[in-house]
């Protein structure tokens, strides 16, 4: 008798261990399948315009960051020929006449280091002032971007905000202009070196008779907008994976606007 009451008490507890595990399976199932139903009701239902102007914004995030990354890397911008910061086009005449002028040879080449190392610099602390600019943005025509070509997006931010984001990010390339990254001189140092030199030369007898002119051009701002053409080149670079390649959807939300459904 007390054998049988052991063995229908040990009999009993798995029984209600079978009947909880049982309850559990069947929530988890129900869960998943709540889930799954969910999923594919929504990725059914007809995209809306506040779905398109959130994926595109996402995919402009999502761009800029990657942009900013790599840019941010050494040799981000010298590097890359597509959005290499070369001086600017009224130097033009400082690289034709470098020879006759002593020294400018060496600061030309030193002065396109430097302000490519400053670009690069200032990229990793561009992206807040991006994510304003993207989140901020009121996207009206969202289906006529998300329909138009590759990199729409790309081009209606900038656009909407390219002035702005110059002013923003000014007084950040500012600060790596006049940093000594590289062989402890900064590129406002060198660049200043170099126009100074110039200069002296362009108001000297032989250069009224070569008819240079002074430059004066305003290296901050120059960089600044160069450095965000280079942005904004590789945003558009990005929007257009997004848009063309599945692997390049990172998230549901791309998934979803930017997937062959749409």
């Amino acid at each position: 008798m007390f054998l049988e009451t052991i063995y229908t008490s040990i009999i009993m507890k798995r029984i209600k261990i079978f009947v909880i595990i049982a309850i559990l399976f069947s929530a988890i199932s129900c869960n998943v399948l709540m889930q799954t139903a969910s999923q594919v009701i929504t990725q059914n239902q007809p995209l809306s315009k506040e779905e398109v102007a959130r994926g595109l914004k996402e995919a402009l995030r999502v761009g800029a960051d990657s942009a900013l990354t790599n840019l941010n890397n050494i040799n981000g911008y010298y590097q890359d020929p597509l959005v290499k910061i070369n001086l600017p086009p009224e130097t033009e005449k400082i690289v034709q006449y470098a020879s006759k002028v002593p020294g400018i040879s060496d600061m030309i080449d030193d002065v396109v280091l430097q302000i490519n190392r400053s670009a690069e610099d200032a990229a990793d602390q561009a992206m807040p002032i991006f994510k304003n600019a993207i989140t901020s943005i009121s996207i009206e025509d969202a289906w006529g971007i998300l329909r138009s070509k590759d990199n729409a997006a790309t081009q209606y931010l900038n656009k909407k905000t390219y002035d702005q984001l110059v002013n923003l990010y000014m007084p950040i390339m500012q600060k790596s202009l006049n940093k000594p990254i590289v062989g402890n001189v900064s590129a406002a140092s060198t660049w200043n070196e170099l126009t100074g030199t110039w200069n002296k030369f362009a108001n000297s007898m032989a250069g009224k008779l070569l008819d240079v002119k002074a430059v004066d051009t305003q290296l901050d701002r120059y960089v600044t907008q160069r450095a965000l053409d280079g942005v904004f080149l590789k945003v558009a670079d990005r929007e257009q994976d997004i848009r063309t390649k599945a692997e390049a959807r990172v998230n549901d939300l791309l998934k979803r606007v930017f997937g062959e459904n749409k």
